[in-house]
Formats: C-alpha cells, sequence, structure tokens
C-alpha cells in the first residue's frame, strides 16, 4: 500500500469514528431508528456545506487530498475541539492546520502552576502574536512586571522595541532584536491577518522595526544563552528554551533557566519577601 493511500485511509477512519460518536438528537437531526450510531454521511455534508459525494469519497479513501478550507469545514460540522482538529490535519494533509485564536486568551490553573514550579527559572506564556497570557513571580523580577502594563501592551514585541529599560536590560540589543523579529516572523505567517495591526503599529512607532521586518530575516527558534542585566542584581545568564503547549497551538512556554547555581540563588535572594500584583 503507498503512502498516499494510507494517509488517506487513516483519514477516512478517522472521520468515521467521530461520525459515529455524535448524537444526531442533539443536532436537530430526527430521532429515527438508525442503521449505525451517530450522524450520517450526507447529514455532515450537510453541516459542512460540502458535497454529500465528496465526503463520502473523503470517508473511502477516494478523490485526493481535501484542502484545508475543507477539513476547517468538517471540523466545526463535527464539533471537534482543538487537539482533534490538530489531528484530522496531520492526518488528512500531513502538517497541523494554522493558528486559531482563541476568543478570551489566558491559560488555565493547572499551567499557571507549572510556571509558577519552575521558580527560580522565569517563565511565560506567550501567543502566536507574542502577547504574554501568563507568567511567574521570577519572569517579574528579570523580565518586567507585566502585571502592571494593560493586557494589550503586554506583549514581547512593543516591550523589546518601545521599553527603554528593555534596551537597556540587554548587552546586545540590536541582535537580539533581530532575532526576536526573525522568529516572529515565523509564528507571523502561521498567525496570518491577526499580526497586521500589530506590526502596523510597531512600523509606525519604531523605525527599527521597520527596517528589521522588511529585512525579511527568519530564524526558527533557538536555544541559546541569553545575558540580562537586571538593574539591582547584576548581569545574568539564562539558558532560554521555547516549547508548544500541548493541545493550544496559538500558545507557546518560553523558560530562562538560570545558567549557573550563582545566578539562580540572586533570583531566590530577589523572591524573598517579594509581592507579585494580580495577574489579571
Amino acid at each position: 500500500m503507498s503512502e498516499h493511500v494510507a494517509t488517506e485511509t487513516l483519514l477516512g477512519s478517522y472521520l468515521r469514528d467521530r461520525r459515529m460518536k455524535l448524537d444526531p438528537v442533539a443536532f436537530g437531526f430526527p430521532a429515527e431508528r438508525r442503521r449505525t450510531p451517530g450522524l450520517r454521511r450526507e447529514e455532515v455534508a450537510q453541516r459542512a456545506n460540502i458535497s454529500p459525494t465528496w465526503y463520502t469519497w473523503l470517508e473511502q479513501g477516494r478523490g485526493g487530498a481535501p484542502s484545508a478550507d475543507v477539513l476547517n469545514r468538517i471540523s466545526r460540522a463535527l464539533m471537534l475541539t482543538d487537539v482533534e482538529r490538530e489531528h484530522l490535519f496531520l492526518v488528512g494533509l500531513g502538517h497541523p492546520p494554522g493558528v486559531r485564536y482563541h476568543e478570551k486568551e489566558g491559560v488555565t490553573p493547572r499551567l499557571q502552576r507549572v510556571l509558577d514550579a519552575l521558580e527560580p527559572s522565569p517563565a511565560l506564556i506567550r501567543t502566536a502574536i507574542w502577547n504574554v497570557v501568563a507568567w511567574n513571580r521570577a519572569a517579574t523580577v528579570m523580565l518586567g512586571d507585566y502585571g502592571a502594563l494593560p493586557p494589550h501592551q503586554r506583549n514581547v514585541l512593543r516591550i523589546i522595541f518601545l521599553d527603554p529599560r528593555a534596551r537597556a536590560a540587554q548587552d546586545d540589543w540590536e541582535g537580539v532584536a533581530r532575532h526576536v523579529v526573525g522568529a516572529f516572523r515565523v509564528d507571523a505567517a502561521r498567525a496570518g491577518a491577526e499580526v497586521g495591526p500589530l506590526v502596523d503599529e510597531l512600523c509606525r512607532l519604531s523605525p527599527e522595526f521597520m527596517t528589521m521586518w522588511r529585512d525579511n530575516d527568519v530564524r526558527g527558534a533557538q536555544e541559546a544563552v541569553k545575558h540580562i542585566r537586571h538593574p539591582e542584581l547584576g548581569p545574568l545568564a539564562f539558558e532560554y528554551s521555547a516549547f508548544s503547549v500541548d493541545g493550544r497551538t496559538d500558545l507557546s512556554m518560553v523558560v530562562y533557566n538560570p545558567a549557573t547555581p550563582a545566578d539562580a540563588e540572586k533570583i531566590r535572594s530577589k523572591l524573598g519577601g517579594f509581592t507579585d500584583r494580580p495577574r489579571g
């Protein structure tokens, strides 16, 4: 069996499984006796606004690969979760879907507890347009008081390019800024139109950002050592890593792990007696 046919078979099997787990009555279809459980193929096609024949072919492994638009329609028709939608794209197209933003940005209490448990390592959660939506106390101490900013100002690029304190904290601000822009461009491509207003604002307010953005430099996520000058603790080194958040394609976790025990102890000393402001 060829790889192409095997992929289509996985797609068809997954679609059938999801379809047969749905209650027709919950979707407004008649509660009549059915030969098999779940929705009929034509009912899924109706909800997805696609041809019943085309949907049938997808389940049967015929007709070639569907488009991303078709998979998004089917995802909505089958009421898939974000994780299930991602799996649908992986078996249907071989890659995850583009980033889909949640109307209410934020993290679960469980994820916040993970951030808190990482101290003394500064850690935060950012969206695909690099808005910071959660952080721990060590991040407040080392990276900035996000709680003091209005939510729309808690953006990594706004801080790097528009806050003089962020510039002063970097040994090589230009090198850091260029890496940030290059890495952000990758997420911006996934985010699509959502990123436009932010880019327009930064181009208007920062000639340096506009120049770097027009360079079209692209850089992947990179594990590296970052050096930060703290106004009280002095210079510190951190091992920087970024991770995707399981089940949330729009979120990433960024961790700054102190490079030496001495650096970690400096942060612990600063955290002693430190009271963080509300994070909402």
